[in-house]
C-alpha cells in the first residue's frame, strides 16, 4: 500500500509538472517576442507605453503616431544632465549605428523631463549633437507628466535649488518601441551598444 501511494503521489507530481510545462509553453506560444525578451514586466508590457502629445524641434506639436514611425529606443532625460543621459544617449546612438550596419533602421528618441529650461529649440540642438537621425522632443509640464507617466517613469526636480543651475533626479530605462505592437522591451545603463543591438534586432525580427 505505501508502495501504490508513493506511485500515485509520483504520477499526481508528473501530471502537475505537465500541466505546468504545457501551460508555461502555451503562454510562451502566446507571445511572439519571447525568445527575444530578457526580463518579466510587472503587470506585462502592455501596461508601458502609449498616446503622448509633445513639441518637436520646431515647437511643432507632435503624437507618438507621429514619432514612432520606425522602430525607436527611447529615452527620458534632460539636457543639463551632468552625465548620466549623455552617456545613455551616446550609447543608444552607437546602438542605432550598429543596427544600421545590420541592415535595421532605427530610430532613437530623447523626450525632456525638464520643460522648464529645455525649449524645443535646447532639444532639438542636444538630440542633433547626439546622432543626425535623434528626435528630440518638449512639452508644457503637463504634456511631459503625462508622456512620463504613460511609460511608468520618475522625475523629480531637486528642491531649493538654484533655479538655473538644478539637478532632476529620474529613472534611466531605454524603451524599445514598434510602431504597430508599441513598447516590448526596455534596457539598463548597463547594457552595451552591441547587446542593445542584438535584442533590438531580434524583437524587430519577430514582428
Amino acid at each position: 500500500m505505501q508502495r501504490l501511494a508513493a506511485i500515485a503521489a509520483f504520477a499526481g507530481l508528473v501530471a502537475i509538472s505537465a500541466g505546468v510545462w504545457v501551460y508555461t509553453q502555451q503562454s510562451a506560444s502566446d507571445d511572439p517576442f519571447a525568445q527575444c525578451r530578457t526580463s518579466k514586466i510587472a503587470g506585462g508590457a502592455e501596461t508601458i507605453g502609449g498616446p503622448f502629445e509633445l513639441l518637436n524641434k520646431n515647437g511643432e506639436t507632435v503624437t507618438d503616431k507621429d514619432v514612432i514611425t520606425k522602430p525607436s529606443l527611447v529615452y527620458f532625460g534632460y539636457t543639463f544632465c551632468p552625465d548620466v543621459c549623455p552617456f545613455d544617449t551616446a550609447r543608444n546612438a552607437d546602438a542605432v549605428d550598429v543596427l544600421a550596419e545590420r541592415g535595421y533602421d532605427v530610430t532613437p528618441v530623447f523626450i525632456s523631463i525638464d520643460p522648464e529650461r529645455d525649449t524645443p529649440e535646447v532639444v532639438g540642438e542636444f538630440a542633433e549633437v547626439i546622432h543626425d537621425k535623434m528626435i528630440g522632443l518638449t512639452g508644457s509640464a503637463e504634456q511631459v507628466k503625462a508622456a512620463s507617466q504613460a511609460y511608468r517613469t520618475y522625475y523629480r526636480k531637486e528642491a531649493d535649488a538654484d533655479p538655473e543651475y538644478y539637478l532632476v533626479d529620474h529613472s534611466t530605462f531605454t524603451y524599445l518601441v514598434l510602431p504597430e505592437q508599441g513598447f516590448v522591451e526596455f534596457f539598463r545603463r548597463e547594457v552595451t551598444p552591441e547587446q542593445m543591438a542584438d535584442r533590438t534586432a531580434c524583437f524587430i525580427e519577430a514582428s
